[in-house]
């Protein structure tokens, strides 16, 4: 998907809304363990029929499908291959937070991109630019690069300044930036990083961020579409645990889509458009 198929989309919908597909089967609703022969599927499936119409991305979280083997990753491929026939225009990012040596990378690369056809891959800087562009080879794709995260221990490195005063991530946003534009690469930062959002715009005004973090960790929408928010929208906004988990009876995907539904009147307000 390409950068202005995705803001027309978000123009369409008026949502930038990303619905995280943390799938886990010990918070599933307990009919679903029952009766289906593939419950995690069945649960996504569900998910997403009730929540597509108000949102313009699913990020499943790779942990949540590998931590149960093949069978995991099977319902992972369904997923993805039920999103790419039913609902083409939505972009799917896998969470997999990966990023290694050049050779290993480009294996990571092939795997997101070729066999299971995801639009974005979530991957960490750490190891430097060689980790990163094997991922970058790919026309439409995109990389969604480690900036400032969410979690409490983001402090430990993230927010490391060197001897001129600047902030490790603030290091990962200006160098990324000489290995692709702001068609092929966003960045991810955190909701519950606020007021930080006006010094990354300073540094990437252009580029799109995937904003985890409201819902259950406490982010502030309003908060981040006031220091983040571009022209072009610039966000797209997951939230997890808030909307999929949001019921856990029968009624479970209709209460999801009603959760997503709110999400998604609050971004139209919000848009500058």
């Amino acid at each position: 998907m390409t950068r202005q198929e995705l803001i027309d989309n978000i123009r369409r919908k008026k949502s930038f809304l990303c619905v995280g597909l943390d799938t886990d089967l010990k918070k599933i609703p307990e009919h679903l363990l029952r009766e289906e022969e593939d419950p995690i599927f069945a649960f996504n499936k569900a998910i997403i029929d009730a929540t597509a119409p108000y949102c313009v991305a699913y990020k499943p979280n790779l942990a949540f499908y590998e931590a149960f083997g093949l069978e995991g990753l099977i319902a992972f491929d369904k997923t993805v291959r039920y999103l790419r026939e039913n609902y083409p225009d939505q972009f799917i990012i896998a969470d997999a937070k990966r990023g290694d040596i050049g050779n290993t990378s480009a294996m990571y690369a092939r795997t997101f991109f070729e066999e299971y056809e995801v639009d974005a891959v979530t991957v960490a800087p750490y190891m430097g630019e060689d980790s990163v562009t094997p991922f970058l080879g790919y026309e439409g794709k995109w990389v969604i690069l480690l900036a400032l995260t969410s979690n409490k221990g983001s402090q430990d490195f993230q927010l490391t300044e060197n001897t001129k005063g600047e902030r490790l991530f603030e290091k990962v946003l200006r160098k990324s930036q000489e290995w692709a534009d702001s068609e092929q690469m966003m960045y991810v930062v955190g909701a519950t990083q606020g007021q930080a959002f006006e010094d990354i715009r300073k540094i990437v005004p252009h580029h799109f961020l995937l904003v985890p973090g409201i819902g259950a960790q406490g982010g502030s929408l309003e908060e981040v579409c006031k220091y983040g928010m571009t022209k072009e929208c610039g966000l797209i906004v997951n939230s997890s645990r808030a909307i999929i988990y949001a019921d856990k009876t029968k009624n479970f995907a209709q209460v999801a889509g009603e959760k997503a539904k709110e999400v998604a009147d609050q971004m139209a307000e919000l848009l500058k458009w």
